[in-house]
């Protein structure tokens, strides 16, 4: 019982820790603090993970904690680093929202995401189910992020950040998604990174810009 305890504390402070770097992404501008911030969103993932593997005796999610710290916490992060660097991208100031607007878009959601969360969350048997409410508002902070930014690469990190939403959700829900699909998304997220990193490169080359408002020009002949 004890061990119950400590581990379900624990993962409501990963829980609360995650939030707390999805808000501090909306207010971010800096790119490459960013990529810091979604690798300490991997770092909080993978802890939790494994502290659900311990408490449930669920040994694939140990698994699981280990891809998420290879993959999110040090590759993805590498890669990003470096796209960054060739590309010469640190700030991103064109936004949709200003930032009081943005927080208050955000405090919303995450009212809305605990209303939504709170019937599903009592038909779930996992001893992270209370903290369900928590992954779908990152989930919906992370796609807030994505749809309020210009720049190609901070939506990319939005995108990246609403994958971690959706993991912990799973992992809050169900223990997890069986291996397989896990392994296949950890594979589709590297793949789809390197690819957008050469799209990057072809919007820096076409508009010398990574603004996305420059493809509306784009009219077909």
């Amino acid at each position: 019982m004890l061990k119950l305890s400590l581990a379900s504390q624990l993962i409501h402070f990963g829980a609360a820790l995650l939030l707390l770097t999805a808000f501090a992404m909306l207010t971010q501008r800096r790119v490459l603090s960013l990529v810091n911030l979604f690798a300490w969103q991997g770092l909080i993932l993978s802890v939790s993970t494994a502290v659900v593997a311990y408490s449930s005796v669920q040994h694939h999610l140990y698994v699981s904690a280990a891809l998420s710290l290879l993959l999110k916490v040090i590759l993805l992060p590498l890669i990003l680093r470096r796209l960054l660097k060739r590309l010469n991208v640190r700030w991103d100031n064109e936004t949709l929202l200003s930032v009081p607007t943005t927080m208050l878009v955000g405090i919303v959601l995450v009212v809305f995401a605990f209303s939504l969360a709170q019937p599903i969350a009592e038909l779930s048997t996992s001893i992270a189910r209370s903290t369900l409410g928590i992954a779908l508002a990152v989930v919906m902070l992370s796609f807030l992020m994505m749809i309020t930014r210009r720049k190609a690469v901070s939506q990319v990190i939005g995108f990246l950040a609403m994958e971690n939403g959706l993991f912990f959700a799973a992992t809050s829900a169900t223990y997890g998604m069986p291996m397989v699909v896990e392994l296949g998304v950890a594979l589709d997220v590297l793949v789809g990174t390197l690819i957008l990193g050469v799209f990057f490169f072809q919007i820096r080359e076409q508009f010398d810009s990574l603004d996305l408002q420059h493809l509306e020009q784009l009219k077909e002949d």
